[in-house]
């Protein structure tokens, strides 16, 4: 059997995963603001950014997957980037439906700048590497399950 609060318990804001999760989230994207305006980037950017320093030349289909996102919900921000001089986007000579992605030189040189974005991250957080991978490991196991329960 398993273990379940009584209805009193089950609807305190302390107990509530979703808050934990949402409220955490918060507090990391402040932490990662100040290193992010040195950057010139948001946060959204930045996973955009950190996609694109791992595979340069993908669609706008690809990355979008990649961030889990809806393709429309990146134009503005994809137009942002080509706009700051990091990225161009160009459509495929193949199919012109399809909007290909390429950093610029000024976008994988921001890369070098970005590199000790982690290592503060990891030192905000208080835990080891270890510890660090484990509970993202846990988190990604949890979206899964929740993707599945779509």
């Amino acid at each position: 059997m398993k273990p379940s609060l009584d209805a009193c318990e089950a609807l305190k804001l302390d107990n509530q995963l979703c808050f934990a999760l949402y409220s955490t989230s918060l507090q990391m994207t402040k932490v990662y603001k100040p290193l992010l305006q040195a950057l010139g980037l948001t946060y959204p950017q930045y996973i955009a950014m950190l996609v694109l320093w791992e595979q340069d030349g993908i669609t706008v289909g690809d990355i979008s997957s990649r961030m889990l996102t809806d393709p429309g919900s990146l134009t503005p921000l994809l137009k942002r980037l080509e706009g700051e001089g990091l990225i161009t986007r160009t459509r495929s000579q193949a199919d012109e439906r399809v909007v290909e992605l390429r950093l610029t030189d000024k976008g994988r040189a921001l890369r070098q700048q970005a590199e000790s974005v982690p290592g503060c991250i990891l030192a905000a957080t208080g835990l080891d590497l270890k510890q660090l991978a484990s509970l993202k490991n846990e988190l990604v196991d949890l979206r899964g399950s929740l993707q599945g329960a779509d």
